[in-house]
């Protein structure tokens, strides 16, 4: 326990034990004012509940807390404020102790299941797809960091009226065209036939329009679609033909996306298919029919009524018996549940499919699983770039590949422009390249709160000052630099050195990493990490100018301010890997 969680929960059994309050928790705060202290107290929410002026009940608390804690130097009170002077011992034992305990996790002993990515096989990943992985993998890990079993995961929508678009396109046009033979990665050549469907099915309805037919009508009577619709009907059908160029076309995709993984830093424990997981969705409607909890209508379309729950009613199966989006999402979830030991499901998804997600949990609720009560939607903003929202079938999105290659080619120019990596060999730079514009993608990206819709700018994101990845990371390597010339072992001898002003505020943040990680996990922010790590640079900077470290006269100065650069350096790289994002040890 750090020093502020000491005194706050001190403070908590003070308030009950004074004036009979429970479970009120008075702010404790770092100590900003000219007055003396390294924390103060707000105490006007007491004057309420315990019907007495702020300076009295300052005077009985403050009297109460230097009583209590024998670390409380002395104590004062001015204006309202309760301000805490802390003996200076007491900052170098929690130094001592935030070393000792810096790899110690206490386990929560509950799995959670964390789903990300989770893409169509008929187009390639995009800048959205990108916020979705560096979401949901820092989640996984933020929960991991805080004690809990972690299942990574994703479920592949390999099947529906989406994917065989693609399939008739490449059908039509394609001339047997591969990857092989085009150069192209897998999940590109597929996402363009995407886009040429589209051409055609707009085409069709436009002739259709001309001729005088409704648009809506000629939306719905298109050649292609109709195609389309009888493609998806054969393959549920499990045609041989429309099977094989599935599976082709298919493992010309997942080759695709494993490529784009491995250079985005992602992964997963568990992979599903949607083209697996409908027919047990299937099984779970007919039970639900025979069960009274879904009704049929006259065409044999099956829906689920949900307008008692203050929602709407829903389609479950077509009335040609093919399945939705729903059917498979059911059944993932029953699969996920019988398979695992989960006690929490988290579905990293748009905030679009907000509706989407409040049917699933009420449906899968109706049909008697009392775990939908462990199902959560993360619901994070859209990416937005300046031009405006993307759109995958008219070819305007922004594909991630393109994004990881200009990242990296940035970090590539802005790197030789300031010469920060001249001395390393051409392998060394090329690593370093790579890891500082992930670095500065990913850190942009996470650094804004997922509830948010966000404006990506490249450029903004791979400066090497203020609140951006390449800063944190080059304040890293100058730790590493600063480290490598003292020839640090991490044994300096620092008896009875106590830490200055500058010394304590670093190491009171440094104090604060594992309830962030907790405050993190729990609302499933990565930003508060974000945030955390840059205020912390920030104030290492701040303490790195104004304390000479390496001609430092005083031994035990100079290894005190070592020790606690190599923890801030350790912290740094924590908060990062939480991230997502890698460090070089030299910039």
């Amino acid at each position: 326990m750090n020093i502020k969680q000491h005194i706050q929960s001190k403070l908590t059994e003070i308030i009950a034990k004074l004036y009979g309050i429970d479970n009120v928790n008075l702010d404790v705060q770092k100590n900003k004012t000219e007055f003396d202290g390294d924390f103060t107290i707000v105490i006007f929410p007491l004057v309420k509940l315990a019907k007495k002026s702020p300076d009295i009940i300052g005077n009985e608390l403050g009297n109460e807390v230097k009583a209590q804690i024998d670390f409380i130097e002395n104590v004062s009170v001015v204006k309202g404020f309760l301000n805490l002077k802390i003996k200076d011992q007491v900052f170098a034992d929690q130094l001592s102790e935030i070393q000792q305990d810096f790899d110690s996790v206490t386990p929560k002993n509950q799995t959670v299941m964390v789903e990300y990515s989770s893409p169509n096989t008929n187009k390639p990943l995009h800048l959205g797809h990108i916020r979705n992985n560096l979401l949901g993998y820092s989640v996984a890990e933020i929960l991991k960091a805080d004690g809990y079993n972690v299942i990574k995961t994703q479920i592949i929508n390999d099947r529906g009226i989406h994917i065989c678009k693609s399939m008739l396109a490449w059908e039509k046009f394609g001339n047997g065209e591969t990857p092989d033979s085009t150069g192209l990665k897998g999940d590109k050549l597929v996402g363009n036939y995407y886009v040429e469907f589209d051409k055609l099915y707009k085409s069709e309805i436009k002739a259709q329009v001309a001729d005088g037919v409704e648009e809506e009508t000629a939306k719905k009577q298109a050649p292609s679609i109709l195609e389309a619709q009888e493609m998806l009907l054969k393959w549920e059908q499990n045609d041989p033909q429309v099977r094989q160029l599935w599976e082709m076309m298919n493992a010309w995709v997942y080759a695709g996306f494993n490529q784009t993984y491995a250079r985005l830093g992602v992964n997963f424990d568990q992979v599903q298919y949607e083209s697996n997981t409908y027919i047990l969705g299937k099984d779970l409607i007919h039970k639900g029919l025979s069960d009274g909890v879904l009704y049929k209508k006259e065409d044999g379309s099956v829906w689920c009524d949900l307008t008692d729950e203050g929602l709407d009613q829903k389609l479950l199966l077509r009335s040609d018996g093919t399945s939705v989006y729903m059917t498979q999402d059911l059944g993932t979830a029953v699969e996920r549940f019988k398979n695992n030991d989960i006690q929490k499901l988290i579905y990293t998804v748009g905030n679009e499919q907000d509706y989407h997600f409040q049917v699933l949990f009420k449906i899968l609720k109706k049909l008697g699983y009392q775990w939908a009560d462990q199902l959560y939607h993360l619901s994070y903003g859209m990416v937005e770039l300046p031009e405006g929202k993307m759109k995958s079938r008219e070819g305007t999105v922004v594909d991630a590949d393109d994004l990881i290659q200009e990242m990296y080619q940035t970090a590539k120019e802005k790197s030789q422009e300031l010469g920060k990596l001249e001395t390393l060999s051409e392998e060394d730079k090329e690593k370093s390249y790579e890891t500082v514009g992930l670095g500065a993608l990913k850190y942009f990206i996470l650094k804004v709160d997922p509830k948010k819709k966000m404006m990506f700018n490249p450029a903004e994101s791979i400066d090497f000052n203020g609140n951006t990845g390449p800063f944190i990371q080059y304040t890293y390597a100058r730790i590493q630099s600063l480290l490598a010339k003292a020839d640090y072992s991490a044994k300096g001898d620092t008896a009875n050195y106590l830490p200055n002003e500058s010394e304590k505020d670093l190491i009171m943040l440094l104090a604060e990493l594992r309830d962030v990680i907790s405050k993190a996990a729990e609302s499933l922010s990565p930003a508060l990490v974000a945030n955390y790590v840059y205020e912390l640079v920030k104030t290492y900077n701040s303490f790195y100018q104004n304390n000479p470290i390496l001609n430092q006269e005083n031994e035990a100065a100079k290894q005190f301010r070592l020790q606690l650069s190599d923890i801030t350096g350790r912290t740094i790289k924590k908060c990062l890997s939480l991230l997502g994002i890698n460090v070089v040890n030299r910039m």
